[in-house]
């Protein structure tokens, strides 16, 4: 799984702590970059910068409940640019509202998990989600990037 980006969009410090603990317990070589907020996030991927360019994410884990531009936010501007519209992203969010889970799909999740409380099962869920985007999933010819 070397050289496969994760951008974690999430500003929580525990639950940043927690996913990089279970990126290492799951042996992730990539250790994922990190977005503190919306703003950070389409900087990341948007920005002057390029880092999106040199690193662009196989996967985007993306909480709801950010400050300065909300979680729904991004998924909208990240669906709507053609070098970022086919990144999957998965939403990682405390929320169980049915209406949250909803517009997020409407938006263009591809998948919504409800962030496990419990470290172990968090570790397991970062496993399932290893094994899944950064293994099995083929992605679109535009996504690999070479």
């Amino acid at each position: 799984m070397v050289d496969k980006v994760i951008l974690l969009v999430e500003d929580n410090p525990d639950d940043i702590l927690l996913a990089e603990m279970a990126f290492k317990k799951n042996n992730l070589e990539s250790k994922p970059v990190i977005a503190r907020d919306g703003v950070e996030a389409l900087d990341y991927l948007f920005g002057d910068s390029s880092r999106c360019e040199a690193y662009p994410p196989h996967l985007i884990l993306l909480d709801l409940k950010l400050p300065r531009v909300n979680g729904l936010e991004v998924l909208k501007r990240i669906r709507s640019d053609k070098k970022t519209r086919l990144i999957p992203v998965v939403i990682l969010s405390s929320s169980s509202e049915e209406k949250d889970m909803l517009e997020c799909y409407q938006c263009g999740a591809n998948s919504y998990i409800r962030k496990p409380v419990n470290f172990e099962q968090f570790i397991e869920a970062i496993k399932q989600l290893k094994l899944y985007w950064l293994g099995l999933n083929e992605p679109p010819p535009a996504c690999r990037y070479n």
